[in-house]
């Protein structure tokens, strides 16, 4: 068998064209009624178009509003442990988010820093992802990834003279469903220690360790009916690369009925919802530049997973689908939690738009309605259809003859007929 080249098959005396890695159909043991390598359905292309937020008619320009998420326990524990606690047990999927507290004492007779360098902290966890903050500030975070969920942290540790507050801030990113014990996997961080003191490194896991499940943010549900619950605070511009964020603006909906997504390139980490509703987790990481990624795609041959893998270095995803239905016509309040810190200012709607269709057939691939068989046979026939609300501008390729590639890159082979164009246009653009 040939999984490389196309080839010319002859069954009961007749010809059929197979190209590689493909399977025809022969309902009569002669009518080529379908082929995996020649759908006749129409393929349509898309872009993102970008639309800038839109205050309320009226307004003057958009006004955001913050409030700000404290880190740690500060004060407010649930409850205090001299273990680590398992993440996803403790917070039973009522919230990705669960906070792990403790002090930290740096006294210069006991823990004298070796030749004035950083002490380093390194952290174990089972999983998924986790912002440390020392004293309230973000000096680091960490994640699993697709493959294993654990990870391992290390990073030098601004510690200062007298007691510091260390605060974990630890996240599940979706919950595993299927796999062997997959209900036993857990979640959390397992082992917490500083190196880099005269007396050697310090083990923080028996330690007091104070634990908050979720946000004050979510216990105030201020994302939908207590949004009046916190003060919020109205900057002339809303801050940048803040971690534990709330941002609040109220827009105007997108104008059109196209699918409305939320590109959130410019932020790091958290949610976003719209009146109320959740529109999920947001997290535009970046997939690694080391990947294999093809400059041209071609299935022939044998087959591997990693073929035809495309956007090396590109944020694994960027938008993030609004639907329509939750828009009113004006007033909409859009509000979200940044974890890490990004740039607000920045966040646009995007409308998806169908900006070019293609078909692709062949004589010897005519058309079968499989339905009425045997009596619905005829010409192979392209069956092209617009959006709504939209026409055939112009068109961008045509070739009778033998034309290579995929839509948006077909390419004239070595058989054309010169008047293939002419002859679409007077038939599409009316």
């Amino acid at each position: 068998m040939d999984d490389t080249n196309d080839k010319w098959i002859v069954f009961q005396n007749r010809s059929y064209h197979l190209p590689a890695w493909s399977v025809t159909i022969l309902p009569d043991c002669k009518t080529v009624a379908f082929n995996t390598a020649k759908v006749r359905s129409q393929t349509s292309m898309v872009d993102m178009v970008p639309e800038s937020l839109v205050g309320e008619e009226g307004s003057n320009g958009l006004q955001w509003h913050i409030y700000k998420e404290k880190s740690g326990t500060v004060g407010k524990d649930d409850f205090v442990r001299h273990e680590f606690v398992d993440h996803l047990n403790t917070t039973k999927d009522t919230t990705d988010y669960l906070w792990y507290s403790t002090r930290f004492d740096v006294n210069g007779s006991k823990t004298l820093l070796n030749s004035g360098s950083k002490p380093v902290l390194m952290v174990e966890s089972k999983g998924h992802a986790v912002h440390v903050f020392v004293n309230e500030e973000l000096i680091a975070s960490a994640s699993g990834n697709g493959t294993d969920i654990t990870y391992m942290l290390e990073t030098h540790l601004p510690l200062k003279a007298g007691k510091n507050d260390i605060s974990f801030l630890s996240m599940t990113v979706g919950l595993q469903n299927a796999g062997p014990f997959y209900e036993w996997v857990g979640a959390g961080l397992t082992s917490v220690k500083i190196a880099g003191f005269d007396n050697g490194t310090i083990d923080l896991s028996s330690s007091t360790w104070k634990y908050k499940i979720g946000l004050d943010g979510e216990h105030l549900r201020i994302f939908s009916d207590g949004i009046n619950n916190v003060k919020w605070i109205s900057p002339s511009f809303p801050p940048k690369h803040q971690p534990l964020t709330w941002y609040m603006v109220v827009v105007d909906a997108p104008k059109g009925t196209d699918p409305v997504g939320l590109d959130m390139t410019t932020m790091g980490k958290g949610q976003a919802w719209l009146n109320g509703k959740a529109i999920g987790r947001y997290w535009p990481r970046k997939s690694s530049i080391n990947d294999k990624c093809s400059s041209s795609c071609n299935y022939k041959g044998k087959f591997f997973p990693d073929k035809c893998r495309t956007g090396c270095g590109e944020p694994t995803q960027r938008w993030y689908h609004v639907p329509l239905s939750w828009f009113k016509p004006s007033g909409n309040i859009l509000v979200i939690f940044e974890e890490k810190g990004g740039d607000p200012t920045k966040i646009t709607f995007s409308r998806r738009r169908v900006t070019k269709i293609c078909s692709f057939l062949s004589e010897d691939y005519p058309f079968v309605d499989l339905e009425n068989w045997p009596n619905a046979i005829g010409r192979a026939t392209p069956h092209l259809v617009c959006p709504e609300n939209t026409s055939i501008s112009s068109i961008g390729f045509a070739s009778y003859g033998n034309p290579s590639g995929a839509c948006g890159s077909y390419q004239q082979g070595t058989c054309h007929h010169p008047s293939s164009t002419l002859i679409i246009e007077k038939v599409c653009l009316k």
